[in-house]
């Protein structure tokens, strides 16, 4: 991530999973970035980064200023209404900032085969994470992003993090060689098998 001195970037989480939100936001800050954390209100944050608590499902909160960067990380998939929040965010984008996003799969094989067999489950996280509210393969999410006045410019994927799913093996051999798989079928294959989404957009131009 290029940027100068004074780059300024909104950290949109809203989840409140500080763990996460937090270690993104001391990255940035120790970087030189000027970092606004937008999260749940009252979740502790860093000291060297600007806090705004907010509800997202009601908007965000009053922002100063544009942004160079807006980060929406793992988020958008719990809002009742994720196109408002991305055209709210589109609006606080300096001109020639980028929209950052991670955005699960539900194109993802392993989903596709739950939900063949009969099979929804609610789970703490992934992709069956009880507190998703919305369920989108790639397609969806460009086409989501086109409503918001954004295009996706470029796409990462991520495999499964089989450590996490299976703490006991984490870092064994055997587990390690199925997260090579996964990542290699993903960068193979995004649609099937991708994870997780990490996509960078900009504004659409209008006339």
């Amino acid at each position: 991530m290029a940027h100068d001195a004074i780059a300024k970037v909104a950290l949109v989480t809203g989840s409140g999973k500080r763990r996460v939100g937090n270690v993104i936001a001391q990255s940035l800050a120790a970087r030189g970035f000027a970092v606004t954390s937008v999260d749940w209100p009252n979740t502790p944050h860093p000291s060297t980064v600007e806090f705004a608590g907010a509800d997202l499902d009601n908007g965000l909160p009053e922002l100063s200023g544009e942004f160079d960067y807006i980060i929406c990380a793992d988020v958008l998939e719990h809002l009742r209404a994720p196109l408002d929040l991305l055209k709210e965010c589109r609006k606080l984008m300096a001109p020639g900032a980028t929209l950052m996003g991670s955005l699960p799969n539900s194109g993802h094989a392993w989903f596709r085969w739950s939900v063949l067999r009969g099979r929804f489950p609610q789970d703490e996280r992934g992709l069956f994470d009880s507190t998703h509210l919305h369920f989108y393969t790639w397609d969806g999410w460009v086409e989501l992003f086109r409503r918001a006045g954004l295009r996706i410019e470029t796409a990462r994927s991520s495999g499964v993090p089989l450590g996490l799913v299976f703490p006991r093996w984490d870092g064994k051999p055997v587990v390690r060689a199925m997260e090579r798989l996964s990542f290699e079928s993903a960068r193979i294959w995004k649609n099937l098998f991708a994870y997780q989404f990490i996509v960078r957009a900009r504004a659409e131009r209008t006339e």
